[in-house]
């Protein structure tokens, strides 16, 4: 029996042939109303059956098109609608619910502001290859939106520490086990942040998360079958090394990788499988980064970026900057990238008017829910997966 709360077994034994035709008309996933005792398992600790007296029907179910028989993934995504009902799914999206919600309370118990960026916006934020465009009345083109970091930028000066949480969009044809096409992004900037400051915040963020679902979500990640003792693990201080550092640990190690490049999947693995926490790689080759992010002071080469990897191989969950705060520097930056410069003057601004020192980053939902429910593919961390070659049901 479920009920949205969990699964209870129910025990019922007919009394009369009326009970015994009504009990054999029953199907899977027939909807009832049952009374009955509740009683501990005879042989299983703090587990419970329900002693069924009585059996009502609401509705006798068809024939379910989900049976016990192995489904191939097309099938089960087809299905969608009904494979959500399913216990691993179950246990899936309640993860998923737990860290949506310990992400807002971490927030709020930090003193940041929720601001809601726009979904729509009238230009790119992460380059023009990703995006989606649509119609927008007489105004030409708008986008959906891929970050909402640049709104968020605006929002600190007048509330210092400000984040968002909610869908983005990236038109990528790619149909890796990591990537969707509409996922949930928590983003977060900081006034006053400088890159240290940022990853400090960023540290303490990712192990208050995997408490907060050891503690909260323990049943869940049974039904999962989830190692818990490799989550166990993380509530420790993560690694930090620079790009270059990381670059030559991975050619060690059978990586083609080049101090120019970004990481690829291999190299995801293989840190993974090197790493039992998190490990943050910073000062990456500026040229391989977003045109906001702020150059280091003793060698302008690289920029003060980090990127966060996630043990066992589930790869980069936070992405995140110390962002330029000067003025002349960012509209070099732009120029050279050759960015419409009217459509980013309101970004000119902010700088202009009484600019600070900040950090920020970005973090994705669905990711994070993969690495700690252990799901081989994000399709499985979304309710509805929006995938290259799928956007029903």
């Amino acid at each position: 029996l479920r009920d949205g709360s969990g699964y209870i077994q129910g025990v019922y034994i007919p009394q009369t042939d009326e009970q015994k035709s009504l009990f054999e008309s029953l199907t899977q996933e027939s909807s009832l109303t049952v009374t009955g005792e509740v009683s501990a398992h005879p042989k299983k600790e703090n587990v419970f059956e329900l002693q069924v007296s009585d059996i009502s029907v609401i509705q006798i179910a068809e024939v379910y098109p989900i049976s016990k028989k192995e489904h191939g993934p097309d099938f089960l995504l087809s299905n969608r609608h009904l494979w959500i009902r399913s216990k691993r799914q179950w246990a899936t999206l309640r993860i998923r619910d737990q860290i949506i919600r310990s992400v807002m309370n971490f927030f709020a118990e930090e003193q940041f502001i929720k601001i809601d960026s726009p979904i729509i916006t009238p230009v790119a934020c992460e380059g023009t290859t990703t995006l989606f465009d649509i119609d927008y009345f007489d105004l030409g083109k708008g986008y959906l939106s891929q970050s909402g970091q640049l709104y968020l930028e605006a929002a600190i000066f007048s509330h210092g520490k400000v984040y968002d949480f909610g869908p983005v969009f990236r038109a990528e044809k790619s149909s890796t086990r990591k990537h969707l096409i509409e996922f949930w992004m928590m983003d977060a900037e900081m006034a006053f942040y400088d890159h240290n400051d940022s990853i400090a915040l960023q540290e303490k963020f990712i192990r208050r998360l995997v408490r907060d679902v050891l503690t909260h979500c323990s049943r869940e990640l049974e039904d999962l079958d989830r190692n818990i003792e490799a989550l166990e693990k993380v509530d420790a201080p993560f690694e930090r090394m620079t790009h270059k550092e990381m670059v030559s640990f991975l050619q060690k190690h059978g990586s083609e990788i080049t101090d120019d490049e970004d990481l690829g999947a291999q190299d995801e693995t293989i840190i993974g499988e090197h790493f039992d926490v998190p490990v943050f790689i910073e000062r990456w080759p500026a040229h391989i980064k977003a045109f906001y992010m702020k150059q280091c002071e003793d060698d302008e080469r690289y920029v003060y970026a980090a990127d966060l990897m996630a043990p066992e191989g589930f790869g980069e969950i936070i992405g995140g900057s110390q962002r330029e705060d000067d003025h002349d520097r960012l509209l070099t930056k732009m120029k050279e990238e050759k960015l419409p410069l009217d459509d980013f003057q309101w970004y000119l601004d902010l700088r202009k008017y009484g600019s600070v020192t900040h950090s920020g980053f970005g973090l994705g939902l669905e990711r994070l829910v993969g690495w700690f429910a252990g799901s081989p593919h994000v399709r499985e961390t979304i309710p509805f997966p929006r995938l290259l070659n799928r956007n029903r049901p």
